[in-house]
């Protein structure tokens, strides 16, 4: 994804558009509590999960069943056309298929190895040339691949990489150091991301860049890189615009980066160094040839967007967020099912815009504000369609309060707790504890933020744009069970059946929890669309001065 920073109003003109609104009114927190049903949020699962629906990868035929479906429950649920006249949105995209060689050819002043494809790196390209290559070009050390002046960090200080490959490491400083005065610690900030990695190295001329694998630190073995060996990637058409990208990017495994080092007449001592601030980048000493094909497919996706218009303030938004896309029909499984159906990822979320448009639409208080539900596709191929809508935007970013993210939803029954994503983020996650607090609930923050889940899920597209975004997980505290069932459940599901097609709907589960987090998700926007004021950043986000920047 490209960085893209937007220009917002001038803080006085956004601060005074704040504060103008009268007082908050009094609401009945009732108010459209009812208009929840579990039975209808397990309807609309089993319906955009089933078999017929292939997945629901954009560009087929699960993808026009899909958003046809939701336009009819948008019209249904009483919404409005959400982009002029159109419930739809056109995102212009290409696929992009790669094949690259089986070996990397690796020439030291002393020797010639070779590493092979798969076992040692994955590579791919957000490049359309129909040939891809690297040919004996230099390889550069350079650390995390961070400029970050926030943070007093700058890894490619002083180093040349035009037109050479860097070799950096995944994660932040801090995280690998154990050190809570580099970035923040064990918690992920966007640097640490692999998207940030390509982003950064194209934008200092490098013509490649491979990430050292490490599961602790990405948060994923390798198994899930080399779920991207010689396969398709879609990306937003870019054609006619200027975008720096680099030729070859992908990782290596732990044990093909220390072969390099050893080439280099280095070793992991190296790495620990870049631990340290005022670490220096370094070339390797090595030259890396290797070839990839491409083919490409220009196509237009499709996000679905509903409304209701706000009474008092029509131009100011909330938008309500979830991906419907998953990744259609696939490599079998060991019981030969080869169709991906997604059910809790996104089907789940998805039915819960619909749930939630019934709700606000059933307000006896009709909300202030607009709030807009928008289903995006393309997150399973890297946030696309919410980075469309953010570069695209129907409703002006300036104007729009807030983004309220949701991706999977509880289905083991209701519980004392809801996790936050991002802890320290912005408001609304004390907007979120106060109301779960009126229930005798409790909010808890992410037990692993060093895996930086608050960057990998469609509201991070609104905080680039410098819109506070709120993202939840289901809490693990049953209600009667206790936490330990909970979180076996989310194991369960993480480890047998996230991105399988396992992921299919089951007449077993219960949703009377995902309903209980909707309605918190709607007392959060309720009480956004009658304040008089919008929330803001936290001290410390990185996203703070987006939304305060000119």
């Amino acid at each position: 994804m490209g960085k893209i920073l937007f220009s917002l109003v001038p803080a006085v003109i956004f601060l005074s558009m704040a504060s103008c609104h009268s007082a908050e009114p009094a609401v009945d927190d009732r108010d459209g509590l009812a208009a929840f049903q579990a039975d209808s949020l397990a309807k609309h699962i089993r319906e955009l999960s089933g078999d017929d629906f292939q997945g629901r990868k954009p560009f087929t035929e699960g993808e026009t069943k899909t958003i046809n479906y939701l336009e009819k429950q948008f019209i249904a649920a009483g919404l409005e056309p959400g982009n002029g006249k159109s419930y739809f949105q056109e995102v212009p995209m290409v696929r992009i298929s790669t094949h690259a060689a089986s070996q990397m050819k690796v020439q030291s002043a002393k020797n010639k190895f070779s590493l092979n494809g798969f076992d040692d790196y994955v590579i791919w390209t957000d490049k359309t040339d129909s040939l891809i290559t690297l040919n004996e070009n230099e390889l550069v050390f350079a650390g995390y691949g961070v400029v970050a002046p926030e943070y007093n960090w700058n890894d490619y200080a002083g180093l040349d990489v035009k037109g050479k490959v860097v070799l950096v490491l995944v994660n932040d400083p801090g995280f690998n150091a154990g050190d809570s005065s580099l970035f923040k610690g064990t918690t992920m900030t966007y640097y640490g991301r692999w998207t940030y990695k390509f982003e950064e190295a194209a934008r200092q001329g490098a013509k490649g860049c491979l990430i050292i694998h490490n599961t602790e630190a990405a948060s994923y073995p390798f198994s899930v890189i080399q779920n991207n060996w010689n396969t398709s990637r879609l990306r937003l058409d870019s054609r006619g615009k200027q975008e720096g990208l680099c030729d070859v990017i992908g990782w290596v495994s732990n044990s093909a980066a220390k072969r390099l080092l050893i080439a280099a007449g280095q070793d992991t001592a190296l790495l620990k160094k870049a631990d340290t601030r005022g670490f220096k980048g370094q070339p390797l000493g090595l030259r890396l040839s290797v070839d990839m094909k491409v083919k490409t497919e220009y196509n237009k996706s499709y996000n679905v967007i509903g409304k209701i218009t706000g009474s008092k303030h029509p131009d100011e938004t909330i938008i309500y967020t979830a991906h419907w896309d998953h990744l259609g029909v696939g490599v079998p499984d060991e019981t030969g099912d080869s169709i991906y159906n997604g059910s809790l990822d996104n089907a789940s979320g998805t039915a819960g815009l619909l749930e939630l448009a019934r709700a606000f639409k059933s307000l006896k208080t009709k909300p202030e504000r607009t709030l807009v539900m928008l289903a995006v596709t393309a997150e399973e191929q890297g946030l696309w369609g919410s980075a469309y809508y953010a570069q695209n935007p129907i409703y002006p970013l300036a104007k729009t309060v807030a983004n309220i993210n949701i991706d999977g939803l509880n289905y083991y029954g209701v519980t004392k707790d809801i996790v936050v994503i991002g802890q320290g983020q912005n408001e609304l996650e004390d907007y979120l504890k106060e109301e779960a607090a009126k229930t005798n609930r409790v909010i808890e923050f992410e037990p692993h933020p060093e895996a930086g889940f608050y960057y990998r899920s469609d509201h991070f597209n609104f905080a680039k744009a410098g819109i506070p975004a709120l993202f939840i997980e289901s809490g693990t505290d049953v209600i009667g069970k206790g936490p330990g069932y909970g979180k076996a459940k989310a194991d369960e599901y993480t480890a047998k059946h996230y991105h399988r097609p396992s992921d299919q709907y089951n007449p077993a589960w219960v949703f009377d929890g995902a309903i209980e987090d909707l309605k918190l998700l709607f007392k959060v926007g309720r009480r956004l669309a009658a304040a008089d004021k919008f929330p803001v950043w936290k001290a410390g986000s990185e996203f703070k001065a987006i939304r305060e920047k000119q």
